[in-house]
């Protein structure tokens, strides 16, 4: 495993769509092995492999659901590794959350995203998959599969921001 170069923009590889994986094979297992050391390193929650340079579709995701109740203890993050994911079902409901990004580094917005989604792709053994995401979960995924699609969030931001170093580490960025 090896820690890869975050790209930023103005990188042309974050704007265009990223091509479908035809095979999960063992180059691709190393980009996604890659991207995890990659995203724990920066630190994020997310990483699309546009944002390492790599266009394909493949993304990472990292998440520790909150505990239900105060005093819980922490509960262990969850690692999704996902190779041409894709989103098979929305739920209507919508909100708005603040977003950060690696690839934007030092900016923040609010983005309006479904509440609950369904996402359907290979895992990083390329058997199929069917992930159901709601909250927070649900907006990291989207966030990540946008990338695929050479979608920033500054894209869909009702507004953006430069964001304080505190606010910035606040929000998990990807």
């Amino acid at each position: 495993m090896a820690t890869r170069e975050i790209v930023t923009l103005p990188d042309p590889v974050l704007r265009q769509k990223a091509r479908k994986v035809p095979a999960v094979t063992e180059d691709v297992r190393t980009l996604i092995d890659d991207m995890v050391e990659t995203m724990r390193a920066a630190p994020g929650v997310g990483l699309a492999a546009p944002q390492v340079g790599d266009s394909r579709r493949v993304i990472v995701v990292e998440y520790a659901e909150p505990p239900e109740q105060e005093g819980e203890p922490a509960r262990p993050p969850k690692l999704f590794t996902l190779v041409n994911p894709e989103i098979v079902r929305r739920a209507p409901d919508q909100v708005k959350g603040v977003e950060g990004c690696l690839s934007v580094p030092g900016y923040l917005g609010e983005v309006e995203r479904f509440e609950s989604i369904t996402i359907k792709g290979l895992n990083r053994a390329g058997l199929p998959v069917r992930i159901k995401a709601a909250g927070w979960l649900a907006r990291i995924f989207q966030h990540e599969i946008d990338h695929l699609e050479g979608t920033l969030f500054i894209d869909r931001a009702e507004e953006v921001w430069k964001g304080e170093e505190k606010e910035i580490e606040s929000i998990a960025a990807d």
